[in-house]
C-alpha cells in the first residue's frame, strides 16, 4: 500500500512539532516591552497579600436530626444559612459531612457581622446576629446557656416572627 500525499504532510507535521517541542523546550507568549528574565512580583497562588481579607470561623450547634444506619441512632446537626446584615445569602451550610456525622462544621468566614438563620431544638428557626474576629473561633450554641456577652450580642427572633417578614 502506497502512502497518500495527505498522510506523508501529516507524518512530516508530526516530526516537526516533535523535533521543536524537544530542541525548543517551552514556548513563552509576552507582552511587548517585557522580558523573560524579569517577570515581576511572582506570589504563591496569585495572592496578592496586601488585600487578602482577614478570616475567622463559626460553628454552630443546631438542632439535630435522627438518622438510624442499621440500628446506629445518629444526630447530625441541621443546615442553616449565613446572612450579610442587609439581607443577602452568603452561604448555605449543611452542618455535617454525613449523615453519620455528629460535628458540626467548622466554616470560614471574612470578618464582620453576620446574621445566622438556624434551627434550634427548644425554640424552632431562630435569627441570630453574630460576629466573626480575625483568627477566632465563633461557636454559637442553640441549645446552651447563653453567657451575658452572648445575650447582649445575640438578638434573637422566635419562628413567629420569621414569618411576617
Amino acid at each position: 500500500m502506497k502512502p497518500t500525499f495527505s498522510s506523508l504532510l501529516l507524518k512530516i507535521e508530526f516530526l516537526i512539532v516533535t523535533l521543536a517541542s524537544c530542541a525548543g523546550g517551552s514556548i513563552y507568549a509576552q507582552p511587548p516591552g517585557s522580558s523573560l528574565l524579569s517577570p515581576g512580583p511572582v506570589r504563591p497562588g496569585g495572592l496578592d497579600y496586601r488585600t487578602e481579607v482577614p478570616q475567622g470561623y463559626l460553628e454552630v450547634y443546631s438542632a439535630t436530626d435522627e438518622f438510624d444506619d442499621g440500628g446506629v441512632p445518629y444526630y447530625p446537626h441541621s443546615s442553616y444559612a449565613i446572612y450579610t446584615l442587609d439581607g443577602k445569602l452568603v452561604k448555605t451550610v449543611a452542618n455535617h459531612v454525613s449523615n453519620s456525622d455528629e460535628t458540626p462544621d467548622l466554616v470560614s468566614l471574612p470578618v464582620g457581622p453576620y446574621l445566622i438563620e438556624a434551627q434550634s431544638e427548644k425554640e424552632g428557626f431562630l435569627r441570630v446576629h453574630i460576629l466573626i474576629r480575625a483568627g477566632a473561633r465563633t461557636a454559637l450554641n442553640l441549645e446552651g446557656e447563653r453567657t451575658d456577652t452572648q445575650r447582649q450580642l445575640a438578638k434573637v427572633r422566635h419562628s413567629r416572627h420569621l414569618a411576617k417578614r
